[in-house]
């Protein structure tokens, strides 16, 4: 078991100059510098780019639908290493209402895990194939008002290794904490992130 450095690149409009930030998640087996070049898909202005990078490029050890205790305590540090990241934005002087997120497959969960763990009202957030984390979802830890945060949960189904029935679960949760949702269900995709992803998440989350 593992604890993460916090060890964040960034690309992108400098945070002292910039008008908003995307928090970009990679997933297992992943760097920060591969997801950074995602951005580049998206329609960004003014933006600052913060990708933290997981030790060992994992962020938990397991699937994400194992107990919580198996994951622990990388779970719980790399959701710190978010929190980290969040803290230096808002140190910058931007508004949590300017903040995205997007995350990928392990980065996805990641992403929706900790915007549920903290709703309030961002600028949007995107989980390129994810869901919450856990065997049984812990309802006592999702805690917040999202008031309209638009969230997009895309994902391929089937999936080999999250289930879309977990990607819906989510989606009812973060819909019941006020948050604007659209789950994309992609028959047959692989586990990638397709064009058609990244049209939606202009259109939805960064138009």
């Amino acid at each position: 078991m593992y604890t993460h450095s916090k060890n964040i690149t960034t690309a992108g409009t400098p945070l002292a100059n910039a008008k908003g930030a995307l928090v970009l998640l990679h997933g297992r087996g992943g760097t920060a510098q591969n997801i950074i070049s995602l951005a580049g898909e998206f329609n960004l202005q003014d933006m600052a780019i913060v990708a933290p990078q997981a030790t060992n490029n994992s962020w938990y050890p397991y699937g994400f639908m194992s107990p919580v205790a198996d994951n622990q305590p990388a779970l719980d540090s790399a959701l710190e290493n978010i929190g980290y990241a969040v803290d230096a934005i808002l140190a910058a002087g931007i508004a949590r209402q300017n903040i995205f997120f997007a995350g990928f497959s392990q980065g996805a969960c990641l992403t929706v895990e900790y915007v549920a763990r903290n709703a309030q009202r961002f600028a949007g957030a995107i989980a390129f194939t994810g869901g919450l984390i856990g065997q049984q979802l812990e309802m006592a830890n999702y805690k917040g008002d999202f008031a309209g945060t638009p969230i997009l949960l895309s994902t391929g189904n089937p999936d080999p290794h999250v289930p879309l029935t977990r990607v819906e679960e989510s989606a009812a949760i973060l819909k019941s904490m006020g948050a604007q949702v659209t789950v994309k269900v992609f028959e047959g995709r692989p586990h990638t992130i397709i064009q058609k992803e990244i049209d939606l998440a202009n259109q939805l989350i960064f138009g």
